[in-house]
């Protein structure tokens, strides 16, 4: 025990000055990086600000900045205490360690990657109305590793980035118009001049509805039981809901006023009668 106490000292006594400055200079090493670190970073955001980069993805890439930055720091203030041969070891070690965490978190990772490719392309935005992942709702957050969307209903549902990039997006709102879709049907025996009239008038006296492009109108087809009138009149995004429903109202509350008939699928049924001979 003395012994190795006295080499303590000797060692101290030796190299003392040598270890202090050392120590000193790692400190403000570590001080000026920190403080030079940040400054950065503060600056890489007033650019991002400056050049309107999403909010979510400024955030991520001053925080990962921020911690490259520092990382170079820590690494360089440990250089000058332990010298170069141990930092190299102790920057291996890391990198082993890192990617033994890649390993256990692949999952996470991929939901990592498709977050910024979600931030970078922006197939959509927050406040869309879109259907992701056989999902579809309000988007509420685009997050690093989850998009998080607000249902019809009213309910939250948190969605892997992974699962979105991985299949079909649907994007309702991401062009400013929409086209309603209906099929209207009437019968073979009402009037088609008198029910293309009907429908005509409806849509003229919808203000919602826009004048171009013009509404389509058109007899799709002739099926078993009715003749199929094809309308798509063109809409502002945010009143496709209003309209579709408003006018599955009023076209058939107008079409039965003006005596035309909406039919349904039927079948005549014959039925034949045998006489049965008794004996």
């Amino acid at each position: 025990m003395e012994q190795m106490w006295d080499k303590i000292i000797e060692y101290l006594t030796v190299n003392g000055v040598d270890l202090l400055w050392n120590l000193v200079a790692a400190a403000l090493i570590f001080l000026i990086g920190r403080w030079l670190a940040r400054l950065a970073t503060l600056f890489v955001n007033k650019v991002m600000e400056k050049g309107h980069v999403d909010p979510t993805l400024r955030a991520f890439i001053k925080h990962l900045l921020y911690s490259a930055l520092l990382l170079m720091v820590i690494v360089a203030a440990l250089t000058k205490i332990l010298g170069d041969d141990a930092s190299k070891q102790f920057v291996a070690v890391i990198g082993a360690a890192g990617l033994a965490v890649g390993f256990a978190l692949q999952g996470s990772l991929s939901n990592f990657a498709a977050g910024i490719i979600l931030i970078l392309f922006k197939p959509f935005r927050v406040g869309d109305f879109v259907e992701i992942a056989g999902t579809s709702g309000k988007v509420q957050e685009i997050q690093i590793f989850n998009t998080v969307l607000n249902s019809i209903d009213n309910t939250k549902i948190i969605i892997p980035n992974a699962q979105i990039t991985g299949g079909n997006i649907r994007n309702y709102t991401a062009n400013e118009t929409r086209r309603v879709d209906l099929t209207i049907r009437v019968s073979y025996r009402d009037d088609l001049k008198t029910a293309r009239g009907i429908i005509e008038r409806v849509l003229a006296e919808e203000p919602r509805i826009l004048p171009e492009p013009a509404p389509l109108l058109a007899v799709s087809q002739l099926t078993e039981s009715s003749v199929n009138f094809l309308v798509c009149p063109w809409v502002k995004g945010t009143d496709y809901w209003s309209v579709l429903f408003a006018l599955n109202e009023k076209l058939k509350v107008a079409l039965e006023e003006g005596g035309c008939t909406i039919p349904f699928p039927q079948q005549d049924v014959h039925i034949r009668s045998k006489e049965i001979a008794t004996v």
